[in-house]
């Protein structure tokens, strides 16, 4: 749990050095201000979970402090004390929108009793808003889908520089499954608990990139209205995601690279840093290296960021684990589209394998959702599948030897699938029939029904690439 931030408000020396020392004593993060204007300055720079204000201060009133506060920074809650506790101004405290009213003199272990209770009302209000955010998402690495070679490498990495603090850099293609990756880093590490904030460089237009990422405050140019916090501020203990980081203005990486090596934000029009502690995984489909050497973007922050960098493979570097994405998406789908009942069958998986999928695994996720919408309520067909996959356009690769030739029917087409996975593991029933994802018995009565004969299972040549397929 992170430390709460306490900002005490009082023109009493004593009674607010005392209160300070209280809270820091209890663990809390404290600042400390005489009166209102030094208080509103202190927030500009640095965001508060509650601010404890006296009611009468020299210059402008707690209570309008108070109302200062909820229009500008609504997430931070307000405690108001008095010497003069009425009905009449607690009243109108807490319409204003304070969270609670104490009167003086102060008893510690009251305060102690309402800071408690309004920094755990704080700590469950981020809970909430990180389990909205995060509901459907995966945060174990075994959850994810993938076990070849090239994949379970990038995982060990990912397990690796998880519970540290270590920046990440994760390069692929468009569709491989960068974000995904970023948050099982976040859910395995000791900031699971805290935001994770992602921000897509490329989505944002220039000149309000800078405002997005480190926030402004109220008047720092035309259209700031009010007080903004920034990515970098949100995900404050936490970590924040830069997705599409190659797009990022140079100026704007220059800030950036800041941030990673002090540890600190400067709002737009704010003139005192502020501390943050945020861990940083940037993600690109670019080749930076490239961009540094072309001087588009900075080679000091390409290293900074590149701490760990880890190469998502493309799906067509990971052919074995097609079929895996295919029956999760597969069944995910049916059960969003209401098709509890429908069916993949075994023959129409090669023809996903067989395919290069240039969009990654978006475009297999997109494709399997077409797929469950347009087909019947029974079985998934050939004719169900999108035209790139069909057996007439399919482009050339492995297990070609199990296209079908045009005006072939279904039982021919599961007949010949099944005599080529036979040839495969050479007339090896069990091992075919896993293959397939059938039983042996199934296996069985299929060979019998299609008579299919003994010498037709037995290895040849023709079949050498879909054994190049296994």
């Amino acid at each position: 749990m992170r430390r709460g931030r306490i900002l005490v408000v009082e023109d009493d020396d004593t009674l607010r050095r005392v209160t300070q020392m209280h809270l820091e004593k209890k663990g809390y993060l404290t600042a400390a201000a005489a009166d209102a204007i030094e208080a509103l300055r202190i927030l500009e720079r640095e965001s508060q979970d509650l601010v404890i204000t006296d009611l009468h201060l020299p210059g402008m009133s707690g209570l309008q402090l108070l109302k200062n506060i909820r229009t500008k920074y609504p997430e931070t809650e307000v405690v108001m004390i008095t010497a003069f506790g009425t009905v009449v101004t607690a009243v109108e405290a807490m319409k204003s929108g304070a969270y609670d009213y104490i009167t003086k003199p102060i008893h510690l272990y009251e305060l102690s009793a309402i800071v408690d209770r309004v920094l755990e009302r704080v700590q469950l209000i981020d809970e909430v808003r990180l389990l909205r955010r995060n509901i459907d998402e995966k945060y174990g690495f075994d959850n994810i889908i993938g076990r070849s070679k090239a994949f379970l490498y990038v995982l060990d990495q990912a397990a690796r520089v998880a519970p540290s603090s270590a920046t990440v850099l994760i390069q692929g293609e468009t569709g491989t499954g960068k974000e995904v990756l970023a948050k099982s880093i976040h859910f395995n590490s000791l900031r699971r608990e805290r935001p994770f904030i992602t921000i897509n460089c490329g989505s944002i237009p220039r000149d309000l990139v800078e405002s997005e990422l480190f926030g402004h405050s109220r008047g720092a140019f035309t259209g700031a209205i009010a007080h903004k916090k920034g990515k970098v501020e949100m995900a404050d203990s936490g970590t924040l995601f830069l997705d599409e980081v190659g797009e990022l203005p140079l100026e704007v990486q220059v800030r950036l690279l800041r941030l990673i090596q002090e540890r600190e934000i400067e709002k737009i029009g704010v003139v005192h840093p502020s501390k943050v502690d945020v861990r940083i995984i940037a993600a690109t489909n670019r080749n930076l290296e490239a961009h540094v050497a072309a001087g588009s973007f900075r080679e000091d922050l390409y290293y900074r960021l590149a701490v760990v960098p880890i190469e998502l493979p493309p799906l067509r570097n990971r052919a074995e684990d097609i079929p895996h994405f295919v029956q999760y998406f597969f069944e995910a789908s049916k059960q969003r589209h209401r098709k509890p009942e429908l069916i993949l069958p075994p023959f129409v998986i090669p023809y996903f394998s067989a395919y290069s999928w240039p969009g990654n695994v978006r475009q297999l996720e997109n494709s399997i959702e077409r797929i469950v919408v347009l087909s019947g309520p029974d079985q998934v067909t050939l004719h169900d599948l999108p035209e790139f996959l069909r057996p007439a356009r399919r482009p050339a690769g492995r297990a070609r030897s199990v296209e079908p030739s045009e005006g072939m029917s279904l039982k021919a087409v599961e007949r010949e699938l099944i005599v080529q996975v036979l040839r495969q593991f050479s007339g090896n029933q069990s091992r075919a029939a896993k293959y397939l994802g059938i039983t042996r018995k199934t296996l069985l009565y299929r060979i019998a029904k299609h008579g299919i004969e003994k010498e037709e299972s037995r290895p040849s040549s023709s079949n050498e690439a879909f054994r190049a397929h296994s």
